[in-house]
Order: C-alpha cells, then sequence, then structure tokens
C-alpha cells in the first residue's frame, strides 16, 4: 500500500497537461449546453436544439474539455435523465428512464451513424470500440424510445458520439494521461492507471482527407467483493443464520449457487447446505488493457458532398457483465464502414467483427474448480459423514458445520498457487460450462442504409413541409461453438438471424416557424416475427426565438436479440435455453417454476424440522404449492411513450432551463425464467423429484413478463451565468416504476434510482487561464434486480473536481482531477465492484 503522506505526494504532482493542437481553446464561456447549438440524432436532420421535438441531452467540446471526469465517457453521467452504472473501471453501460441492465439491449450507441455494438449480445460494450478523447467532438443523447427513426431495439434512448473531421481539424495531438485508483481499497493494494491516445488529421487539396486515432489503457479494475448473502432464509427453521448459514450464497462468491445446493437429512433435520465456492477475486484476474485505434479516408469531390471509409479494430482485457461476470482475455473486434453523404441522400453500410478469444465465465471457473478436485456428490457425503460424527461427539451444530466443511474441504485447490494458475489455464479451454469455463464466441454484423430527402422534388413548391424515408437491412451471422449457440435447423452451420424494415418521415412547419409537426412511421421485419409498426408524432411550438414547448406520443418494439433468441449454454447444471420455438419447443409445457418449487421446498423442510411431519406426509401436504409454467414463446417488448417539455434560454441569454415529463407503458417486457423439468413422467412422484436438484432438468427460459407496467418522470435542468465566467448548474431527475399487476416473478428489473441530482459550479477563467469545474451528484437507492444478485442498492453521492490553468499562449492547459474526490466507497449496482477514488493526470503534446 502507498502510504498517507506519499500518496498525498504523489497525487499533488500528478499533472494534467494538455495542448489542444487541432483547434484554439474559446476562452470566454463554457456553456454545457447551448441551446442555439445543432443537433442531427432526434430526426436524422440537422436542426436547432431548441426545436427538436424530442428530449436530446448534448455535450459539446467545451464541455467535455472542461469536464470534472477523466474522458467525455465519464462525463455523460452528469447529463439530465441520465442513468451511468459501472461493472468496470473500463466498462460502463448508459441508459435512460429505467430498465436498465449491466447488458442494455434496450439502448443504442452510434458513433458518427454507425452502431458500435458486440454482434452476439446486442448491445454496446461501452467505449470499447468507440472514438477516443481526442477525437471526439460532441455527444447527443435521446433519453427515451428512439425506435420510430432507428429502429434497432431503441426503446430506452439513443446515444450519439459525433467525431472531429480532418478538414475542419487537421493536426497532431499526443495525449498521456496518469491517475491512481484503489487508493485504501480491502481487497486491494492502490494501483496506477495509464492511457496513451494519439491524433493525427491531415487534408490534401481540399477534396482528400485522412485521419487516424490510437488509444492504449492500462490499470487494474475495481474489485467487486461483495459477501452479502442472497439465500439467508435457507434454514431459518434450524436457527442457522447470518455467518452461520450453511447454505449462503454470496453476492460475489461464485460455486455456492442453487445449482451448488443440496437438502440434506442429518440428525432427523433437513439442512440447506451449498458449497464453499471462491470469491471473485480468487478467480478473476483484475487488470485492464485496452488497445483500440481506427483509420479513416475522406473524399469531397465538391462542397457538401462527402465519400468516408473507416476502419476501427479493439483487442480488450476487461471485467464484463451480463448474467453472469465474465473476465474477457483477448477480446477482439473490428469494423469497417463506408458512407456516403449528400444535402439530400445518405448512405452507409458497415461490417462488425467479433471474436470472443480466451474469455471465460468467472462463476463456471469458480463451481468448476471446485467440482474439479472433489465431484457434488462426494462432497456432500463426505461433509453428512463429518458432520454427523462432530455431532455425535456432542459438538453444536453450528460449529459441526463448520468443521463438517473444513474436512471436506481438505485437498481443494488455494487461491494464489501455482495449482490455481493451472486450473484456471485449462478451464478457460474447456467450452462447457458444466465442467468448464471458456466463452468461445466468433460474431458478424451486417448492416446496410440508405436515407433520402425528397422534399425538393416531390414538393417543390411548399418549402415549409419536408419528407424524408429510410431504408435499412441487417443480419447477424454467429458460428455456432457447441456451447453458447447452436444452429437447431442446420446442425454445424452458421446461425443468421435478419432484420429489414424502413421508415417515412415528414415535417411541416407553420406560422412563420413557430409551429412545426414532425411525424414518423417506421415498419420492422424480423426473421420468426411478423411486421411491426413504430409510429410518432410530435409537435414543438416556439413562441420566440428564446423557448419552446414539444409534446410527442410514440410507440416502439424491441425484437429479441441473438442471444435472447438463440442462447444454448450448460451453465453449472441449469441450462440457458433462447425463447424462440425453435430453440425451446417442448419445455415451457412440461415445466415448473423455480418459485413454486422453491416455495414447496421450504414447506416441507417446514414440516419436518418444526411440525414433526415424515417426510412422505410433509410432501403431500405441500404438493399443491407447485406450479406448472405458464409462460411461452417469445414475442418483441412493445413501449408506448408520452412526452412534454419545455426549453428556454432568459436573461440574456446568462440562464437557461430544460424540463420535461413522460409516461411509458411497457408490454411483453423480455425477461428470464428459471423453469424446471421432473426426471419422471409419473404424477405421484413428482414431489419427490422436485426435492433435490439432482433429479430436476434445470432451465433458464427466455420468455415475456406478463407485467404491464407503467413508468413515469421527469427531469429539470438549470443553468446560470453570472459574475465574470462563473457558471452554477444542476439538474434533477425522478423516475417511478407503477405496475398494474404484480406477482409476475420475472426478472424485468427496474433497476433506476427513483432520484438523482447534480450540481456544478465552474469557471474557465477565474484568473487569466486557471479554471476550475466542481460536480456533486448523488442518487437515491434502489432495488436491484438481476440473474445474478436481487438485492437492495444504498443511495450514494460524489464529488469531482478538477483545476485548469492555460499555458503555451492558450493553446493547451494543465489540469489536476479527481472523480468520487473523497474517496468513499459504494456500489452502483448489486453484484458489481464497488467503487473509490479515481485521481488522474495527463500530458498531451500538439503539433
Amino acid at each position: 500500500m502507498i502510504s498517507k503522506p506519499n500518496r498525498l505526494f504523489v497525487i499533488f504532482f500528478l499533472l494534467h497537461v494538455q495542448v489542444w493542437g487541432q483547434e484554439k481553446t474559446v476562452s470566454d464561456t463554457l456553456p454545457t449546453r447551448d441551446l442555439g447549438e445543432l443537433v442531427v440524432t432526434a430526426t436524422r436532420q440537422q436542426e436547432s436544439i431548441l426545436k427538436a421535438p424530442v428530449s436530446v441531452e448534448k455535450l459539446n467540446l467545451q464541455a467535455i474539455q472542461q469536464s470534472a471526469q477523466p474522458g467525455f465517457f465519464e462525463a455523460i453521467q452528469n447529463l439530465k435523465g441520465v442513468q451511468v452504472i459501472t461493472p468496470s473501471l473500463g466498462f460502463r453501460v448508459i441508459n435512460a428512464r429505467g430498465f436498465a441492465h449491466t447488458t442494455n439491449v434496450r439502448f443504442v450507441q452510434l458513433v458518427d451513424g454507425v452502431d458500435n455494438q458486440a454482434p452476439h449480445i446486442g448491445a454496446p460494450i461501452a467505449n470499447s470500440l468507440g472514438p477516443n478523447d481526442l477525437d471526439i467532438l460532441s455527444v447527443e443523447i435521446i433519453p427515451g424510445s428512439a425506435s420510430a427513426l432507428y429502429g434497432m431495439n431503441a426503446i430506452n434512448g439513443i446515444a450519439h458520439f459525433i467525431t472531429k473531421n480532418p478538414f475542419d481539424f487537421p493536426g497532431i495531438s499526443i495525449n498521456q494521461k496518469i491517475g491512481i485508483n484503489n487508493i485504501n481499497s480491502p481487497d486491494s493494494e492502490s494501483t496506477p492507471f495509464y492511457e496513451t491516445n494519439l491524433r493525427i488529421a491531415e487534408t490534401w487539396n481540399a477534396k482528400w482527407g485522412l485521419k487516424f486515432n490510437g488509444s492504449w489503457m492500462q490499470g487494474t479494475d475495481w474489485h467487486a467483493n461483495n459477501q452479502q448473502d442472497l439465500n439467508p432464509l435457507a434454514n431459518r427453521t434450524t436457527g442457522l443464520s447470518a455467518d452461520q448459514n450453511p447454505g449462503a450464497d454470496r453476492v460475489n462468491q461464485y460455486g455456492d449457487e442453487a445449482s451448488n445446493r443440496r437438502t440434506l437429512t442429518l440428525d432427523g433435520i433437513r439442512y440447506v447446505v451449498s458449497r464453499t465456492g471462491y470469491a471473485e477475486k480468487e478467480v478473476a484476474d483484475y487488470g485492464l488493457k485496452n488497445l483500440k485505434g481506427d483509420v479513416s479516408l475522406f473524399f469531397r469531390p465538391k462542397e457538401h458532398l462527402e465519400l468516408s471509409y473507416t476502419f476501427r479494430a479493439a483487442h480488450q482485457n476487461n471485467i464484463y457483465q451480463r448474467t453472469n461476470r465474465f473476465r474477457l482475455e483477448d477480446y477482439r473486434i473490428q469494423q469497417h464502414s463506408l458512407t456516403f453523404q449528400s444535402p439530400k441522400i445518405q448512405f452507409r453500410t458497415y461490417l462488425t467483427q467479433e471474436n470472443t478469444g480466451d474469455s471465460y465465465n468467472i462463476r463456471s471457473m469458480a463451481e468448476n474448480i471446485d467440482r474439479s478436485f472433489k465431484s457434488d456428490n462426494q462432497w456432500f457425503s463426505d461433509f453428512s459423514r463429518h458432520y454427523l460424527e462432530a455431532s455425535g461427539a456432542g459438538m453444536g451444530v453450528a460449529d459441526a458445520m463448520n468443521l463438517a466443511r473444513s474436512l471436506a474441504d481438505q485437498g481443494r485447490i488455494l487461491p494464489n498457487t501455482p495449482e490455481m494458475a493451472a486450473k484456471i489455464e485449462e478451464l478457460r479451454n474447456i467450452n462447457n460450462w458444466d465442467i468448464g469455463a471458456a466463452l468461445r464466441v466468433q460474431a458478424r454484423l451486417f448492416h446496410a442504409e440508405y436515407q433520402q430527402d425528397i422534399s425538393s422534388w416531390l414538393l417543390p413548391r411548399n418549402p415549409d413541409l419536408q419528407v424524408m424515408y429510410g431504408l435499412d437491412y441487417r443480419t447477424y451471422i454467429i458460428v455456432p461453438d457447441g456451447n453458447y449457440f447452436i444452429n437447431p435447423a442446420e446442425p454445424g452451420e452458421n446461425l443468421n438471424y435478419w432484420k429489414t424494415g424502413g421508415f417515412i418521415q415528414g415535417t411541416k412547419t407553420f406560422w412563420q416557424d413557430r409551429f412545426k409537426v414532425n411525424a414518423v412511421l417506421r415498419l420492422d421485419k424480423y426473421l420468426y416475427f411478423e411486421p411491426r409498426l413504430n409510429p410518432r408524432l410530435a409537435a414543438v411550438y416556439t413562441p420566440s426565438p428564446q423557448q419552446s414547448f414539444r409534446f410527442s406520443v410514440q410507440s416502439g418494439y424491441r425484437f429479441p436479440s441473438i442471444f435472447e433468441g438463440f442462447s444454448n449454454i450448460n451453465s453449472g447444471g441449469r441450462k440457458r435455453i433462447g425463447g424462440l420455438p425453435i430453440m425451446s419447443a417442448g419445455i415451457f409445457e412440461n415445466s415448473f417454476t423455480q418459485a413454486s418449487i422453491t416455495q414447496y421446498q421450504r414447506a416441507v423442510q417446514s414440516d419436518v424440522n418444526t411440525n414433526g411431519l415424515d417426510l412422505a406426509e410433509a410432501i403431500r401436504r405441500n404438493e399443491g404449492l407447485l406450479a406448472k409454467t405458464d409462460y411461452t414463446y417469445l414475442e418483441p417488448e412493445q413501449a408506448t411513450s408520452l412526452e412534454g417539455g419545455y426549453r428556454a434560454e432568459l436573461l440574456g441569454g446568462k440562464f437557461a432551463l430544460d424540463a420535461d415529463l413522460y409516461l411509458n407503458r411497457f408490454r411483453n417486457l423480455i425477461a428470464q425464467l428459471d423453469a424446471n423439468v421432473p426426471q419422471t413422467s409419473k404424477s405421484d412422484s413428482i414431489g419427490y423429484y422436485f426435492l433435490q436438484n439432482s433429479t430436476q432438468d434445470l432451465y433458464r427460459l427466455w420468455t415475456n413478463s406478463k407485467t404491464v407496467s407503467l413508468n413515469y418522470g421527469g427531469s429539470l435542468g438549470l443553468s446560470y451565468n453570472f459574475f465574470k465566467g462563473f457558471r452554477l448548474g444542476g439538474n434533477f431527475t425522478y423516475a417511478r416504476l407503477s405496475r398494474q399487476t404484480r406477482g409476475d416473478g420475472l426478472e424485468d428489473g427496474f433497476n433506476t434510482p427513483e432520484w438523482n441530482y447534480n450540481l456544478s459550479l465552474g469557471n474557465p477563467n477565474l484568473y487569466k487561464s486557471l479554471g476550475f469545474q466542481f460536480n456533486f451528484r448523488q442518487q437515491a437507492g434502489f432495488l436491484w434486480e438481476s440473474a445474478l444478485a436481487t438485492g437492495w442498492v444504498e443511495g450514494y453521492s460524489t464529488l469531482d473536481a478538477q483545476l485548469t490553468v492555460g499555458i503555451f499562449k492558450n493553446l493547451g492547459s494543465v489540469k489536476l482531477g479527481a472523480t468520487n474526490a473523497l474517496n468513499r466507497y459504494y456500489y452502483s449496482f448489486l453484484g458489481g465492484p464497488k467503487i473509490g477514488g479515481f485521481y488522474y493526470t495527463s500530458l498531451t503534446f500538439g503539433f
């Protein structure tokens, strides 16, 4: 550990030098939002943010440079109405308006109009393939459904990252960031962080442009070591609880989950006992590495006409989370895109290729290390024998349990040993999660889209009416690996999942451009599903150039991702099956819900342990609790949204206000259902077969929630520029879930704090070129529901700060910054890491 005096010394002298060689810094103002700025994401056409028909949040270049966060992606969390969760230091997930998840398939990320998702999961992988901090120009976010224009399942929102082109931003800049994290962590020594960024841009003859970006990041992740028990009532009837609970299921302890537990009858009492498992930090490497880069070639034969080609690639080692937590190792993704743009026509096509390399499932790794030294049958037999011996010798129940576990664990592989390292290397190459842990997926995504503005030739005499249309096609191609994916229709062949669609949009202005109506109708067709319509109707009233009112109503669909539709995973005794009929035919019809089975097992245990019934009688008494599954095959999710908002810039531009209110109605939310099939067809034996996992076939099925959910909320953002460049800003976001029906039991978790707010104070020119920025963020506690862990996440608050000073005649700056500067560790969600302070610096040269 770095001593406190030395730590302060290191932090104090780590300076941040930024030389913006590609553009001169504007030194008089720093608005994080200018209502006169232009945006393109709301309607796919350039327009004033004041007249955008839906809510749009924007980070411009100045706001990004002056942010207290180390990079633009982290700065997004300060925007109004946006929620960011942190599965890893190198992996953050953006969401808006509820139903968040560590793999957010309901939120889309675009880079210059190109979707940068990982094909096999159908969701973005943070900024792994996105632009670096030297190349980002602005960020536009639509919080709420954007399905009508974009399809692609954007029912929670869309983030559009817009980069600098070489014609407007030529030059060379090199950036070296240095940071430190894990200070005073209970699980790690303080660790350094490094990030190098490079940008080169050049033009020739005003027609040709070339741009190259590179980035290298290395550090150590936050540790996930939450030991909260998710199964505290397992042995309530025996008096064993808290640390004495032998059936504990701890959040970041893997190998003690439901598939690793058994109910043992010992001295006439039924006890739930889990295998010991391993903590995540004992089987996962927390080292972070990300090498990424892109090269683009631009051709402008004449003004407003551009053809460009971009190649992006990334190589990553990181912690990633979806249903389980994964170690991404040697993970590779690359993308080729070709774009043509003119005032009337846009065409774009791209190919994304993904290879998971030597990645592995951390949970499967832990439980199969345990099983590699002793099978479940042998371990539970040994545990029972040692317990009975200790109990027979007069030892108390709790002590006998502890001794039995210690003796049954003799010979297990110990963490941080050569034997453990060798076993991890062995299991990471076994592509079956019942006996290994490998994640071996190769996937591709091909997309093509065409967009045309037909206003001028369709209605040449009506300039107040604009009409445009767009068409797109997309296909996912998966190489079956035999574990994660199979091809159920053509074994051995690649798995294909395609969609096609299109939209038409009309915009009409009235009353000298003070009133605008925007209508969009989109039609999407996915393989295995009937076509679905996504309409949007929006209106904007601008009574003056400084204020506007907006209203919109729209509906959107989210179709199942390829993972939700086609997964075929053996995972610790429970098989996860895609929800399409081609994958799960016959399972839904014969399965019972895990919730009813758990209730039944606990009732039998209580009757035997507390009421003195024999096992057969207890089974007969409680069999009625077992419930067959009434869920069925996947259908698309549907969201209907109403939104209203007001924007204004008052007091001569010094005071800005933006407010919105919304109401969403969700149907058929896609979720996972634990359901089991008894290994018997005899109805009078079912009760016996549901007493143990070993006599059931365990499934986790993708299906739709039967709950109809209402989600409502709003947000308010304010900013005030006052005395000599000081700027005070803040925003407040409220989100609430109100279900119309209850008792669904599926994992369609809302996973969103009821409220959060941000406060900021800054001045880029406090004294000459000396500037500063403070940001205070606080959010309420909330219920987190997921397959990995369900429980309460405590609210938290953080303080971020930075200090800058201009150098080299204001062509650069020196900056010292910190996020969570008070180093108060917190969880952003259950199952993820505990996040502490991050203190950063960098050195940049521009030419």
